[in-house]
């Protein structure tokens, strides 16, 4: 960069990462995944996380107001794709379960039982979602407490996300970044390519397993 006289613009300094975990609130499982991330299994392993992102309106007395959004996501750890996700102006229960019967859905074809991952948050705490995980006789796996690594995948993944379409630039409206993060993870799935997958994108490299 010195060299070409590239200078970045995209990137400001992160603002406090958003903490989902709140005590134990519910049953916390024990971390089966233990950071063995890989698997040539696709829908085996599942991984999920929230994060926030800020945007700007203008309120009704004309001042310029900071919101947030939350994105729940689920990543298969196969390939690194995006499998469902779900967003809002709000942190909230409802959200987390709507991305998590999707990707129930989406990943029954799977040929042995299935583990998803996550943090010790409130929500994967929760009576309904550990429920809803034992009737389709999913395994659950959580992070140990305080320990980022334990769910690294993901982490890397948001990072990678608000640099490449969140830091350094500006939405006025929750609609605008919410479409703008649809895009992105569109793009993510289906173009963006990954070394570890021999310069595939996700979507290309599962559908030439």
């Amino acid at each position: 960069m010195q060299k070409l006289k590239l200078q970045v613009t995209s990137f400001t300094r992160k603002s406090r990462k958003y903490n989902s975990y709140k005590g134990k609130v519910g049953t916390v499982a024990p971390n089966r995944i233990r950071r063995r991330f890989g698997t040539s299994i696709p829908h085996q392993k599942i991984t999920t996380d929230t994060t926030e992102f800020k945007y700007y309106e203008i309120d009704l007395k004309n001042r310029l107001t900071m919101q947030k959004l939350y994105l729940d996501p689920y990543m298969d750890l196969f390939n690194g794709e995006i499998v469902s996700y779900s967003i809002d102006r709000h942190p909230s229960a409802a959200n987390v379960m709507r991305a998590l019967n999707e990707v129930i859905e989406v990943t029954a074809d799977c040929p042995c039982r299935r583990t998803f991952h996550s943090d010790q948050g409130w929500a994967y705490q929760m009576k309904a979602y550990s429920r809803r995980l034992k009737e389709e006789r999913i395994y659950q796996s959580v992070s140990r407490k305080g320990n980022c690594h334990d769910n690294s995948v993901m982490e890397n993944f948001f990072g990678l996300l608000k640099q490449e379409m969140h830091y350094g630039r500006a939405y006025d409206s929750f609609e605008s970044l919410k479409k703008a993060i649809e895009q992105y993870i569109k793009y993510y799935n289906e173009e963006r390519i990954k070394e570890s997958l021999g310069w595939l994108s996700p979507v290309a490299y599962r559908r030439s397993r």
